[in-house]
Formats: structure tokens, sequence, C-alpha cells
């Protein structure tokens, strides 16, 4: 089965859908995020992917007042959300960037108005993070947009991604295995989740959601049948931010989409012939036929 996001078909037989998480490593900056829509473009993939809080509602309690240090000065974790938080008319403008770029373009919701706030854009999906799995009224809300959904499963147990399906349904899903450690070490990926997660839940298209350094763990996860994959992109590593750490840089997301579609390519159908390469290496090696 495969879930159509804007036009183009998600799952297997496909080719990869590979989407560049921007997330918030556009520091509140619209042209830094326009920089990063044009690697996304250049690199091939099919789609950008934002956050959208409503910081307010979104931000633990716990945290709001806690003091974090910013390029802009000492604040309030709640301030700090707010300073990096892109407004209607900032997200019009990126939006409509990335769909000149020939790139769908949605979000994660992290809160019930936020859903409706990327509706009034006309996003074309939407993603519930891993943190947002056991956020039931987040969920329904997200279920009755009738959109595609892309589900982080991240940080949860399989009772709690079992609770999140029931609620989304199966009909318009994709599932995406993940590890919330930022950046991944390889013994935390445990990719033999992707077969489990379609075993698990047939029919429903699975992908993959990578915070690791580098492109080999992306790539096993194509090889392993993952029909999607997302990514953190970044100008630069070392810029102040919480996510930039664990992102590919411009060459690094290239290199990526390029492997990915050459394993696409090498996948083939499982059938064994004698493939035309073969032919004339048949003819001079082989002394008895059968």
């Amino acid at each position: 089965m495969s879930v159509t996001i804007g036009g183009v078909p998600v799952g297997e037989g496909e080719p990869v859908y590979v989407i560049a998480e921007i997330g918030l490593n556009h520091n509140g900056d619209v042209e830094i995020a326009k920089r990063l829509i044009d690697v996304a473009a250049e690199a091939g993939a099919q789609a950008v992917k934002f956050q959208k809080r409503t910081p307010e509602i979104s931000t633990p309690e716990h945290m709001k007042n806690t003091p974090r240090d910013t390029p802009w000065g000492t604040m309030t974790y709640l301030e700090y959300r707010y300073r990096v938080e892109f407004d209607h008319d900032q997200y019009v403008e990126i939006g409509d960037y990335a769909t000149m770029k020939g790139l769908h373009w949605f979000a994660s919701p992290w809160d019930e108005p936020s859903v409706d706030f990327l509706e009034e854009l006309g996003v074309v999906a939407h993603k519930v993070a891993s943190a947002s799995v056991t956020d039931i009224g987040l969920l329904k809300r997200i279920a009755a947009t009738g959109k595609p959904v892309i589900l982080s499963t991240g940080m949860s147990t399989y009772e709690q991604i079992d609770r999140a399906v029931d609620v989304l349904g199966t009909d318009n899903l994709v599932i995406l295995h993940a590890t919330s450690t930022y950046p991944l070490p390889p013994e935390e990926a445990n990719l033999r989740m992707i077969p489990a997660l379609r075993e698990r839940y047939p029919g429903v298209p699975i992908g993959y959601s990578g915070h690791e350094r580098g492109l080999q763990i992306s790539l096993a996860a194509v090889a392993l049948g993952a029909v999607m994959v997302e990514r953190h992109i970044t100008l630069d590593r070392t810029m102040w931010g919480s996510d930039h750490a664990a992102s590919l840089e411009p060459q690094g997301f290239i290199h990526l989409v390029r492997d990915i579609r050459i394993i696409g390519e090498a996948m083939g159908d499982g059938v064994k012939r004698v493939m035309p390469g073969e032919e004339a290496p048949l003819s001079k090696l082989r002394r008895v036929g059968a």
C-alpha cells in the first residue's frame, strides 16, 4: 500500500521519499531557511519540514522560566521559543519559496492551534514528532484534517505507538522508525525495527528518521526497506542551536540523496535472471552449458 503526499506516491516500489528536516536550524532567520531550502532542492529531496509551536502551550511548564544562553543574550526558555518561531507571514514566504523550488513543505505541529495554523497555509501533510506520540488531543486534531500523516516513533513503546495508530488510522499513515538521541550513536539505531514495524503494521509504509552523524545508518535503513528518509540539515554543524550537531551539512545531504537513489536502482525486483551485462562474460567464460 502507498500513501500519496502532494501527488507523489510513498511506499514499496516507489522512489524513497526524502525529507530535509530544517526544524529550528534556521535559528529564526528566514534567509537561513531559504538557503536550507536551496540545499534540499539541489540535493533532489522531495520535501522540507519545519516545526510549528504555540510556545505558551507547547513549552513544558517546568521549562518556561529556565534560563537559556542564546546568541541574542540570556533569556528564559519560553522567550527563546518565541524568538525562533516564524509567524504567519514568514511561513507564507518560506512555504512559497519551497514550492517555487519544486519541494513539498510541511511541519511538525506541537500543539492543536498549530495544526489549524498549518491547515490555513495549505500544507500537504502533517508530521507527528516523537515527543507528541502520546498527545491524543493533538493526534485527533491532526487526524481530523484528512491529510497524510507521518508518525515518528522515537522514545515510545509499542503500546504508545499502537494507541497513536488507533487514533490516526492506517489509511493515510507513514510510520518512521526513530531513536531520539541527538546525535545518535550506532548502538542505539536498532535498524531491525524497520522490518519489525512493517510486520506489526501491515500495509503501512515504513521509513526512517535519523539523527546520527554521517550517512551509513540512513543508507542501511534504505537497504532494509525504508520508503521514506528524514534527516536534519544545517549550513554548518558548529552553528548555535540544539539540532545542528546531529544534522547533515549541504555536501553530506547531497551525497545522502545521491546514494539513496543508487540503492533504489540497485534493489531490483528479486527475480533471478541473466542480466544484459552478463551475456558477454557468459559466452566467454562458461565452459559447460546447462
